[in-house]
């Protein structure tokens, strides 16, 4: 959610940005645990089918240890933790290698020892689980330059001429070159988003559609808004798209504030009355936009993943979410890591390998205009032919 346009000061900064925008866990009170995997869930959210094009062979046993080190949270969050784990878990089965075990941080200020719990216990593998641990598993990776490190949505990799976490966002260092054990696989966000617009663009009667950020210099939230503008305008060139950030920074409520995003969308609401579909792209923030949503009816949109799973309060009133094929990219590192085809540096997951996508309308399906997954299918195969353009030229920025 990849330029450098993070338009970021501080690399520290980024610390309190969950999943990189997307995720909605409750906070243990507790010290980091390590976690069981989650149990199997009937309703999980739709990934895209594994082995998606161009997914690297593996060898069909592996003695491979694989960790896994997740946000704050919960392991079975049904977002971003839970999603990479079961990646993970993909992953080990098909090169046939014991289960990874999951290491769940209290607090950030873990992160660092839970990453070397797994490094002093000689494992090859470790998956760290969002944007929050990007600067640690640079250091990381800096450190250990014997083991793989696979970042969920940690790009654009950047660090100084020493390989070392840049808190200055110069970049002076090639990553691939200084650390050619860590990759991170990040996603198009304006693919998923303009998808999302589509079905905006369909179901609105008012001609007036809304999206809330958590903050305006989060990249990957603006991609999302930016392609959600430009899926809906796709349908209905004369759409008004009306799109508003909680914050202009990185601070607690931009995504962690589910009360406040609440009174955010209200009063965003009472001064945009004709909007009648709201996309929110805010973690926990964005959690409370859906409430408001809700409680005003009309429909909301989530985002990262299928959040009719992950965020049910939302289900009554959730037209669909924009999507990321989590358990899909980080299988596929594994299985690369495994079979000697993995790459360092940042891995993109858009259209053109199942990697985003727009999930059911669930409950409100009837809510979806007759042509929309006609309008999607299409939408699809241009961004997988590069027809299709769904974000501006200064894609993930608003200056």
């Amino acid at each position: 959610m990849h330029k450098r346009s993070l338009g970021l000061t501080l690399f520290g900064a980024v610390a309190i940005i969950v999943a990189a925008c997307g995720g909605g866990a409750t906070p243990t009170p507790a010290g980091s645990a390590v976690a069981s995997p989650p149990a199997a869930s009937g309703s999980a959210p739709a990934e895209s089918p594994s082995g998606g094009a161009g997914s690297p062979s593996a060898p069909a046993t592996s003695a491979l240890k694989i960790g896994v080190v997740t946000d704050i949270g919960t392991l079975n969050d049904k977002n971003f933790n839970e999603y990479s784990f079961k990646g993970a878990e993909a992953g080990a089965a098909a090169i046939g290698t014991e289960v990874p075990t999951a290491i769940v941080p209290a607090s950030a200020a873990e992160y660092p020892s839970s990453i070397k719990s797994f490094v002093d216990q000689k494992f090859d593998v470790i998956v760290t689980v969002g944007f929050n641990l990007a600067s640690t598993t640079v250091q990381a990776a800096h450190d250990n330059p014997n083991t793989w490190f696979v970042g969920v949505d940690q790009s654009p990799i950047c660090v100084t001429a020493e390989g070392l976490p840049d808190a200055t966002f110069a970049c002076a260092g090639d990553a691939k070159t200084l650390l050619p054990k860590y990759l991170s696989v990040h996603f198009a966000e304006d693919q998923a988003g303009y998808l999302a617009g589509i079905v905006a663009a369909g179901a609105t009667k008012s001609g007036t559609i809304g999206a809330i950020g958590g903050t305006s210099i989060c990249a990957p939230c603006v991609r999302y808004i930016q392609g959600y503008e430009l899926g809906a305008k796709s349908v209905k060139p004369d759409i008004k798209v009306v799109a508003a950030y909680v914050t202009n920074d990185f601070s607690a409520a931009a995504f962690q504030d589910q009360a406040g995003g609440k009174t955010y969308a209200e009063n965003y609401l009472a001064q945009n009355k004709s909007v009648d579909v709201l996309f929110q792209v805010a973690g926990l923030t964005g959690n409370g936009v859906l409430d408001a949503a809700c409680a005003a009816k009309i429909v909301g949109i989530g985002v990262d993943v299928d959040q009719y799973q992950s965020y049910p309060n939302a289900g009554p009133c959730l037209l669909t979410s924009a999507t990321k094929s989590l358990q899909l990219a980080v299988s596929d590192a594994i299985k690369a890591i495994a079979g000697g085809s993995a790459t360092p540096g940042d891995v993109l997951y858009d259209a053109k390998n199942e990697g985003i996508g727009v999930s059911a309308g669930h409950d409100n399906s009837n809510k979806w205009a007759a042509d929309t997954q006609t309008l999607i299918n299409t939408a699809l195969a241009g961004m997988k032919d590069g027809s299709l353009k769904t974000c501006p030229d200064k894609c993930g920025s608003l200056k």
